[in-house]
């Protein structure tokens, strides 16, 4: 209900009325009825209708299917939906690749899905990694969650899985996304901040609803700032069902593993990052696809029986939990390899549009309650954004399968259909396109025939209730220094929140619940009384520990596609940079020889030896390493070179492998810096380049941090 408020006093107003003030003056009392303050009001629809329970969307029983009939879900989310034109709405920055997919062996006993039956049989796929929160023309590498959704052009229609690189999400019922997404997207008033969970709004909202405490741990780790869009895990983050032709159905969960292993960025590194390239993950992506190394996932699934739903301690239906590996193992499917990029990025990456209701055959739904509202949210969206329900018939969007049916006309309809009937059944045109009987070769989909037997209510079941437990498994699997960043996220996000008692909050409500020393390192950073327990009892549950959430154990063990900067000045060794270069690619890595400038530096014997870039065009964030070859006129010239120095010091920094050959070894005396275990030198490259690619192979000298701290950013 609009709340009308007295006009303005002209009187207090300074100077004589004007022509031109009095418009003014009329038109603000003209939308003074069109104001609202909601202060001391009930929440209503935009009906008037008063609403009882804004948590919950109306399902068959506390775990049963949301229904279609909930006018005030529906009319919340449609309204959600439409908010943005033409981006959208989450999910705005991002980018995408094709490339093919390729099941290891036939499935049929799981799935009788067709392309997981064939391993001879390639099917095309185009994948769209992205941010949540930004615009278009934010950052690359804020913190933030990156969506990773896929769609598979199976012979059998698409199947869109579109999911996350976290495995679970701040809400458990669809009815809480739109409150979610308006309180972490920048603050209406002043449109501040883009990209980033830093301010009041989104911590004044996970601070009061505890289910979102375990994502947001996720979001406050390394998993926030990856180190490129080829190196992060995927997660479907719902239960769905797998169903074989005997109609035996499974829960599953879906799982992306990259064979680059899983790593992140420091957060300096990611900050200055989003200043130096904007585009840095999408230009990383683009520029692996080009040069050959083509990113590869492998496809997997932790596989429940129908039995054993209720054999755990978390509900396997909450979207905010995860079942930890060491309890339900993932079995391997195939592998997805990226190997094309897209010819534009408007027609493809901007127009595709994802649906997780896109489903073929042998795969169906389970009753997540954030799941249910998924299946009707994204179509929804996609009639708003591609400018109507045609948004099939693009390019990108188009299935191999053929489509036939009595959809017609509508914006944008490209398909000229033949025939006189456009309904179904008919007797006009033979009866064509006919229903395909399920039980028929190649038959056609049908859902799986779960009982439902429940009375209509707005309730959350109480196996979704335990908020904490999974929270604490996550940061008691982390090693130490996952720990500090996650220490230093949370303090570095509630420093930004204005208001006191928010902080206070998250510090004794959230925090205190999932770990009492995170809370009080946290509250001694923000200057806070440190928490003495938390609020809630803590749950015991099965396990303690699950060493598949660290990074610290997800390396690939190789130093495949790493990037190594070589600095350079005139009269360096030429043979020492030949080396390195040799022995970084025969391990499959990649050297870019960087000098003062652009130009041209010579070698010790006089020789030109061409650069890829200037130390300032290609920073040290850049690149997974660095190597100095010697050379006494290079290394005197790099010495009074501040660029070259802050270049090593900021490899340093950010706990980068470090090769300093011959009389390179003068630049660590000169900048003080402590030898360790990626901080290496020598005269002979080929003793080097072992103890230099093991480092590299570890991705941080993460002992160096301590140290490291010490210096300026």
């Amino acid at each position: 209900m609009s709340i009308k408020k007295p006009a303005p006093d002209k009187s207090e107003m300074a100077g004589t009325d004007t022509p031109d003030r009095a418009n003014t003056n009329a038109k603000l009392d003209s939308l003074e009825e069109f104001r609202s303050d909601a202060t001391g009001q009930a929440l209503r629809t935009n009906q008037g209708v008063k609403i009882a329970d804004n948590q919950n969307t109306l399902k068959a029983g506390p775990r049963g299917p949301s229904l279609l009939e909930d006018f005030i879900m529906r009319e919340k989310i449609t309204h959600f939906d439409h908010e943005r034109i033409p981006e959208r709405i989450v999910h705005a920055r991002g980018t995408g690749a094709h490339g093919f997919f390729q099941t290891y062996e036939n499935h049929a006993a799981l799935t009788k899905a067709g392309f997981l039956q064939d391993p001879g049989k390639k099917t095309p796929v185009f994948v769209r990694f992205s941010t949540v929160q930004g615009p278009r023309g934010s950052g690359d590498t804020v913190r933030d969650v990156r969506g990773f959704a896929v769609k598979f052009f199976t012979d059998e229609g698409n199947f869109d899985l579109v999911g996350n690189n976290m495995p679970v999400f701040f809400i458990q019922d669809a009815i809480k996304f739109p409150d979610f997404v308006h309180a972490v997207k920048p603050e209406p008033h002043n449109e501040i901040p883009t990209g980033g969970s830093a301010h009041d709004t989104f911590w004044d909202f996970v601070s009061l609803v505890p289910e979102s405490a375990h994502m947001v741990i996720w979001a406050m780790s390394d998993r926030a700032i990856p180190k490129s869009l080829r190196s992060m895990q995927g997660f479907g983050v719902h239960t769905f069902r797998l169903i074989n032709a005997e109609g035996k159905s499974r829960f599953v969960k879906f799982h992306w593993r990259p064979t680059a292993g899983t790593c992140s960025l420091v957060w300096d590194e990611a900050q200055k990052l989003a200043g130096k390239d904007t585009d840095y993950h999408r230009r990383d992506l683009w520029e692996a696809i080009e040069m050959g190394d083509y990113p590869e996932w492998e496809l997997g699934v932790q596989i429940v029986e129908e039995e054993n739903e209720h054999d755990f301690d978390f509900d396997i239906l909450d979207p905010t939990k995860i079942i930890p590996e060491e309890i339900v193992p993932i079995t391997p499917l195939g592998k997805m390899t990226l190997n094309r990029n897209p010819d534009n990025f408007f027609a493809e990456t901007e127009q595709v549009a994802f649906c997780p209701g896109h489903i073929v055959p042998g795969i169906d739904f389970s009753n997540d309650p954030l799941l249910q509202g998924r299946l009707f949210s994204y179509t929804d969206t996609q009639i708003s954004r591609l400018g109507g329900p045609n948004f099939h018939e693009l390019p990108i969007n188009r299935p191999v399968a053929p489509f036939h049916n009595g959809q017609r006309d509508a914006q944008h309809r490209t398909t000229i259909d033949k025939g006189r009937a456009s309904y179904e059944p008919n007797s006009i045109d033979g009866g064509w396109p006919k229903e395909t009987p399920p039980a028929a070769q190649d038959g056609g989909f049908e859902s799986y025939p779960e009982r439902i037997d429940a009375a209509k209510i707005r309730q959350r079941s109480e196996s979704f209730s335990d908020h904490f437990s999974q929270a604490r498994l996550f940061f008691n699997s982390m090693s130490d220094h996952e720990k500090e960043h996650i220490i230093a996220a949370y303090s570095f996000e509630l420093g930004k929140v204005e208001r006191e008692f928010i902080r206070a909050r998250e510090v004794n409500e959230i925090l205190a619940n999932i770990d009492l020393t995170l809370a009080k390192r946290v509250a001694e950073n923000l200057g806070l009384p440190a928490p003495a327990k938390g609020t809630v009892e803590v749950r015991k549950t099965s396990l303690e520990q699950s060493p598949a959430l660290s990074q610290a154990n997800l390396l690939p063990g190789n130093i495949k596609t790493r990037k190594v900067a070589i600095l350079a000045a005139n009269g360096v060794d030429a043979a020492a940079i030949d080396a390195m270069k040799k022995a970084l690619e025969a391990e499959g890595a990649h050297a870019k020889l960087l000098g003062p400038t652009s130009a041209p530096v010579k070698t010790a014997d006089g020789k030109a030896l061409p650069v890829d870039a200037s130390m300032e065009g290609m920073p040290s964030i850049a690149f997974d390493a660095v190597f100095v070859p010697g050379g006494a006129a290079s290394i005197t010239a790099l010495s009074g070179d501040g660029v070259a120095l802050h270049y090593l010091l900021e490899a340093y920094k950010h706990l980068k492998a470090i090769a300093l050959h011959g009389e390179a070894k003068q630049l660590q005396d000169l900048l003080k810096l402590d030898a360790d275990a990626g901080l290496l030198q020598g005269a002979d490259v080929g003793a080097l380049t072992k103890p230099f690619f093991a480092a590299i192979g570890e991705h941080r000298v993460w002992a160096r941090e301590p140290r490291a701290k010490a210096i300026p950013a």
